[in-house]
């Protein structure tokens, strides 16, 4: 079984082919560029490379939200772009879930943590020591109640993610729990992970994932963009007296 994995759903931009249990190759980049730029050429490279005849995959997998929403959008297009073309179908894998899976076997509490700004993060909880157990579902959070929230568990943390350089000091001064971050190679989000929890999906084994045509493939955002809120606030009284929230 041959899953395409695609995530593009923060700064990080990631493909990847796994066959059944192997890795048959990866790309990922973390770099500013956006992911316009980098997803085609990326996805055409592997393809050079591993000699694949994309109509020889069964599906594809696309990291489905939360994120960044220019990412999200940009990935969803190109994957339901490849499925619409290839006649595939889209696998629809929660962003966190699969930025968990990378410490899949660890022991402690695995706790994604992405930025959202704001002093938000999108964030889940998971046990990955003998199996996937969600603890807490993705979710967008305040950083610090996400730390109390953890303290008042009792138990050691590994976080990963871009919010753990963004938030490093929020965490360095609330957590009151043993906590650790995950090492670089498996810090970010990665396609490999997205296109494995696919092939779990395909065989029965990873319930949270949805599994549909390209056409109904839609991200899962949590949270309105900038522009909708921005908007909202125009359209309210105080906006449409010409002040808004954080005005003086």
């Amino acid at each position: 079984m041959k899953v395409l994995g695609i995530e593009s759903s923060s700064l990080t931009a990631s493909v990847a082919l796994v066959t059944d249990d192997v890795l048959t190759g990866e790309y990922t980049i973390n770099f500013k560029k956006t992911h316009s730029q980098t997803l085609l050429p990326m996805l055409a490279e592997l393809g050079r490379l591993l000699e694949l005849d994309l109509s020889s995959i069964d599906a594809i997998a696309a990291a489905g939200g939360p994120g960044s929403f220019t990412g999200l959008r940009i990935g969803a297009a190109t994957a339901k772009g490849l499925g619409l073309a290839l006649k595939k179908p889209l696998i629809h894998v929660p962003t966190v879930d699969a930025l968990a899976y990378n410490l899949w076997g660890a022991s402690g509490l695995v706790c994604p943590i992405m930025d959202a700004r704001r002093s938000q993060v999108y964030t889940g909880l998971y046990r990955l020591e003998n199996g996937f157990e969600v603890l807490m579902d993705q979710t967008p959070m305040d950083m610090g109640d996400l730390a109390e929230a953890l303290n008042a568990r009792g138990e050691r943390v590994i976080f990963l993610g871009d919010g753990c350089p963004a938030y490093r000091e929020t965490i360095q001064n609330r957590m009151q729990v043993p906590w650790v971050f995950a090492p670089a190679p498996v810090n970010r989000q990665r396609a490999s992970s997205v296109a494995y929890l696919g092939i779990l999906a395909l065989k029965g084994e990873y319930g949270r994932a949805r599994i549909g045509s390209a056409a109904d493939f839609v991200p899962d955002y949590l949270r309105k963009s900038q522009a909708e809120r921005q908007r909202e606030a125009l359209l309210s009284p105080e906006g449409a007296a010409g002040k808004l929230p954080g005005d003086y």
